[in-house]
């Protein structure tokens, strides 16, 4: 009696580290971040697809590539937000645009958004999509803003600085802004954290002070 329960364990074991491998191998594919909103929605579902079958950069290009089409063509924006296109013609002209020249993951994104009245959401969802390979790179984005253009070296100490509080394995992305109204100093911003270091913020800190 005692060899048969035995037995049966082990049985019972074989399936379970599998059904762990399996478990592992799915997290492998999961969104590096959370991002939540019914376009993350769709977001999500495309990166895990692209990244089960390895070609999340390709499709991050050709969801780019849609994105900028839709800025410069007044044409297909006005397609994408068209209401009153039914949803099969939307179809069946994504289809005719799209199959062939795109991954299947891409086309099957644009094809759901056809067939669920959201391809007027395209562009924010490329977005979300942009974000979370962002995170898959490590990439942290932040943004200077100056008073006056900063030169290359102004720019590199600042980029240097900024590594260090993003931490190892972080790669900063950096944009710069012009805003005359600052008057001097920098606002910095690094992902979601804002730092302000501009002269009119120092003189608005005054004036409440002296109130």
């Amino acid at each position: 009696m005692l060899s048969t329960g035995r037995a049966a364990c082990q049985k019972v074991a074989v399936p379970a580290r599998v059904l762990a491998r399996n478990f592992a191998a799915a997290a492998d594919h999961n969104p590096p971040i959370s991002l939540f909103g019914s376009q993350a929605r769709y977001a999500n579902a495309t990166y895990t697809a692209a990244s089960k079958q390895s070609i999340l950069e390709k499709v991050e290009e050709e969801l780019l590539a849609i994105k900028e089409t839709a800025n410069k063509s007044a044409e297909f924006s006005q397609f994408l937000e068209n209401p009153i296109m039914s949803r099969n013609e939307k179809s069946a002209m994504i289809e005719s645009l799209l199959k062939g020249k795109t991954t299947p993951v891409t086309l099957n994104l644009m094809s759901v958004l056809a067939g669920n009245a959201k391809l007027g959401d395209t562009t924010k969802i490329v977005d979300d999509y942009v974000k979370l390979m962002k995170a898959k790179r490590g990439e942290v984005e932040a943004t200077i803003i100056s008073a006056a253009a900063l030169t290359k070296a102004q720019t590199d100490a600042v980029a240097s600085a900024m590594k260090n509080q993003v931490g190892e394995g972080k790669k900063v992305v950096l944009s710069t802004k012009v805003d005359p109204s600052i008057i001097g100093g920098l606002q910095v911003q690094i992902g979601d954290q804002f730092l302000d270091l501009s002269v009119v913020s120092r003189i608005d800190s005054i004036s409440r002070t002296a109130v």
